[in-house]
């Protein structure tokens, strides 16, 4: 008598929740760095670890859980910031650091800032998928160009065009709202 061989798909608890206990927070702050609210980035978490737990198998990480998982929520983030800007206007509430360092900020720098931001992520909302995430790693999660490389599998090279071409496309959207002219 021969003994049936079952294949048996590992529970997605023992090998999820310590990468949830262990990215959870960087998934959330990357998220809300784009989102700008802090609704949209919890949603961008469930979405990503939810659609681990659906998987057959852990996935292979092969530069590791944190990079994959900012990449991910990344795109999760740009989904509702272009879903938003389809729909309305985003808000843009929330980047604290961003908005100011006054203590005590005057209410028409507070509203100016919150111009800017707004306008910043509807530009970055307007860009390529690629060039978005490109600018959000680079300008929203601090990474260098080589670790942008890495994570996209593609050259620094690539990385730096397309962040000059962001740049340049940011200054001629954004001149109105700096006091310039294109």
């Amino acid at each position: 008598m021969q003994a049936a061989i079952t294949k048996t798909t590992p529970d997605p608890t023992q090998w999820l929740e310590p990468i949830y206990r262990e990215h959870s927070r960087a998934v959330i702050q990357t998220a809300y760095r784009v989102t700008g609210n802090a609704e949209d980035a919890e949603d961008v978490l469930q979405t990503i670890f939810i659609r681990l737990a659906r998987r057959s198998a852990p996935p292979d990480f092969p530069g590791g859980a944190l990079p994959y998982l900012r990449r991910a929520a990344t795109n999760a983030a740009l989904d509702i910031v272009q879903s938003k800007r389809a729909k309305t206007s985003v808000a843009f509430e929330g980047i604290a650091e961003a908005v100011t360092r006054d203590d005590a900020p005057l209410p028409d720098k507070v509203q100016h800032d919150r111009e800017l931001h707004q306008r910043l992520r509807e530009v970055v909302s307007e860009l390529s998928r690629r060039s978005a995430e490109i600018f959000t790693l680079r300008y929203f999660e601090g990474l260098d160009n080589k670790a942008i490389a890495t994570a996209l599998d593609t050259s620094p090279g690539t990385v730096a065009v397309t962040l000059h071409r962001v740049r340049e496309k940011l200054r001629i959207e954004m001149a109105p709202l700096m006091g310039g002219t294109q």
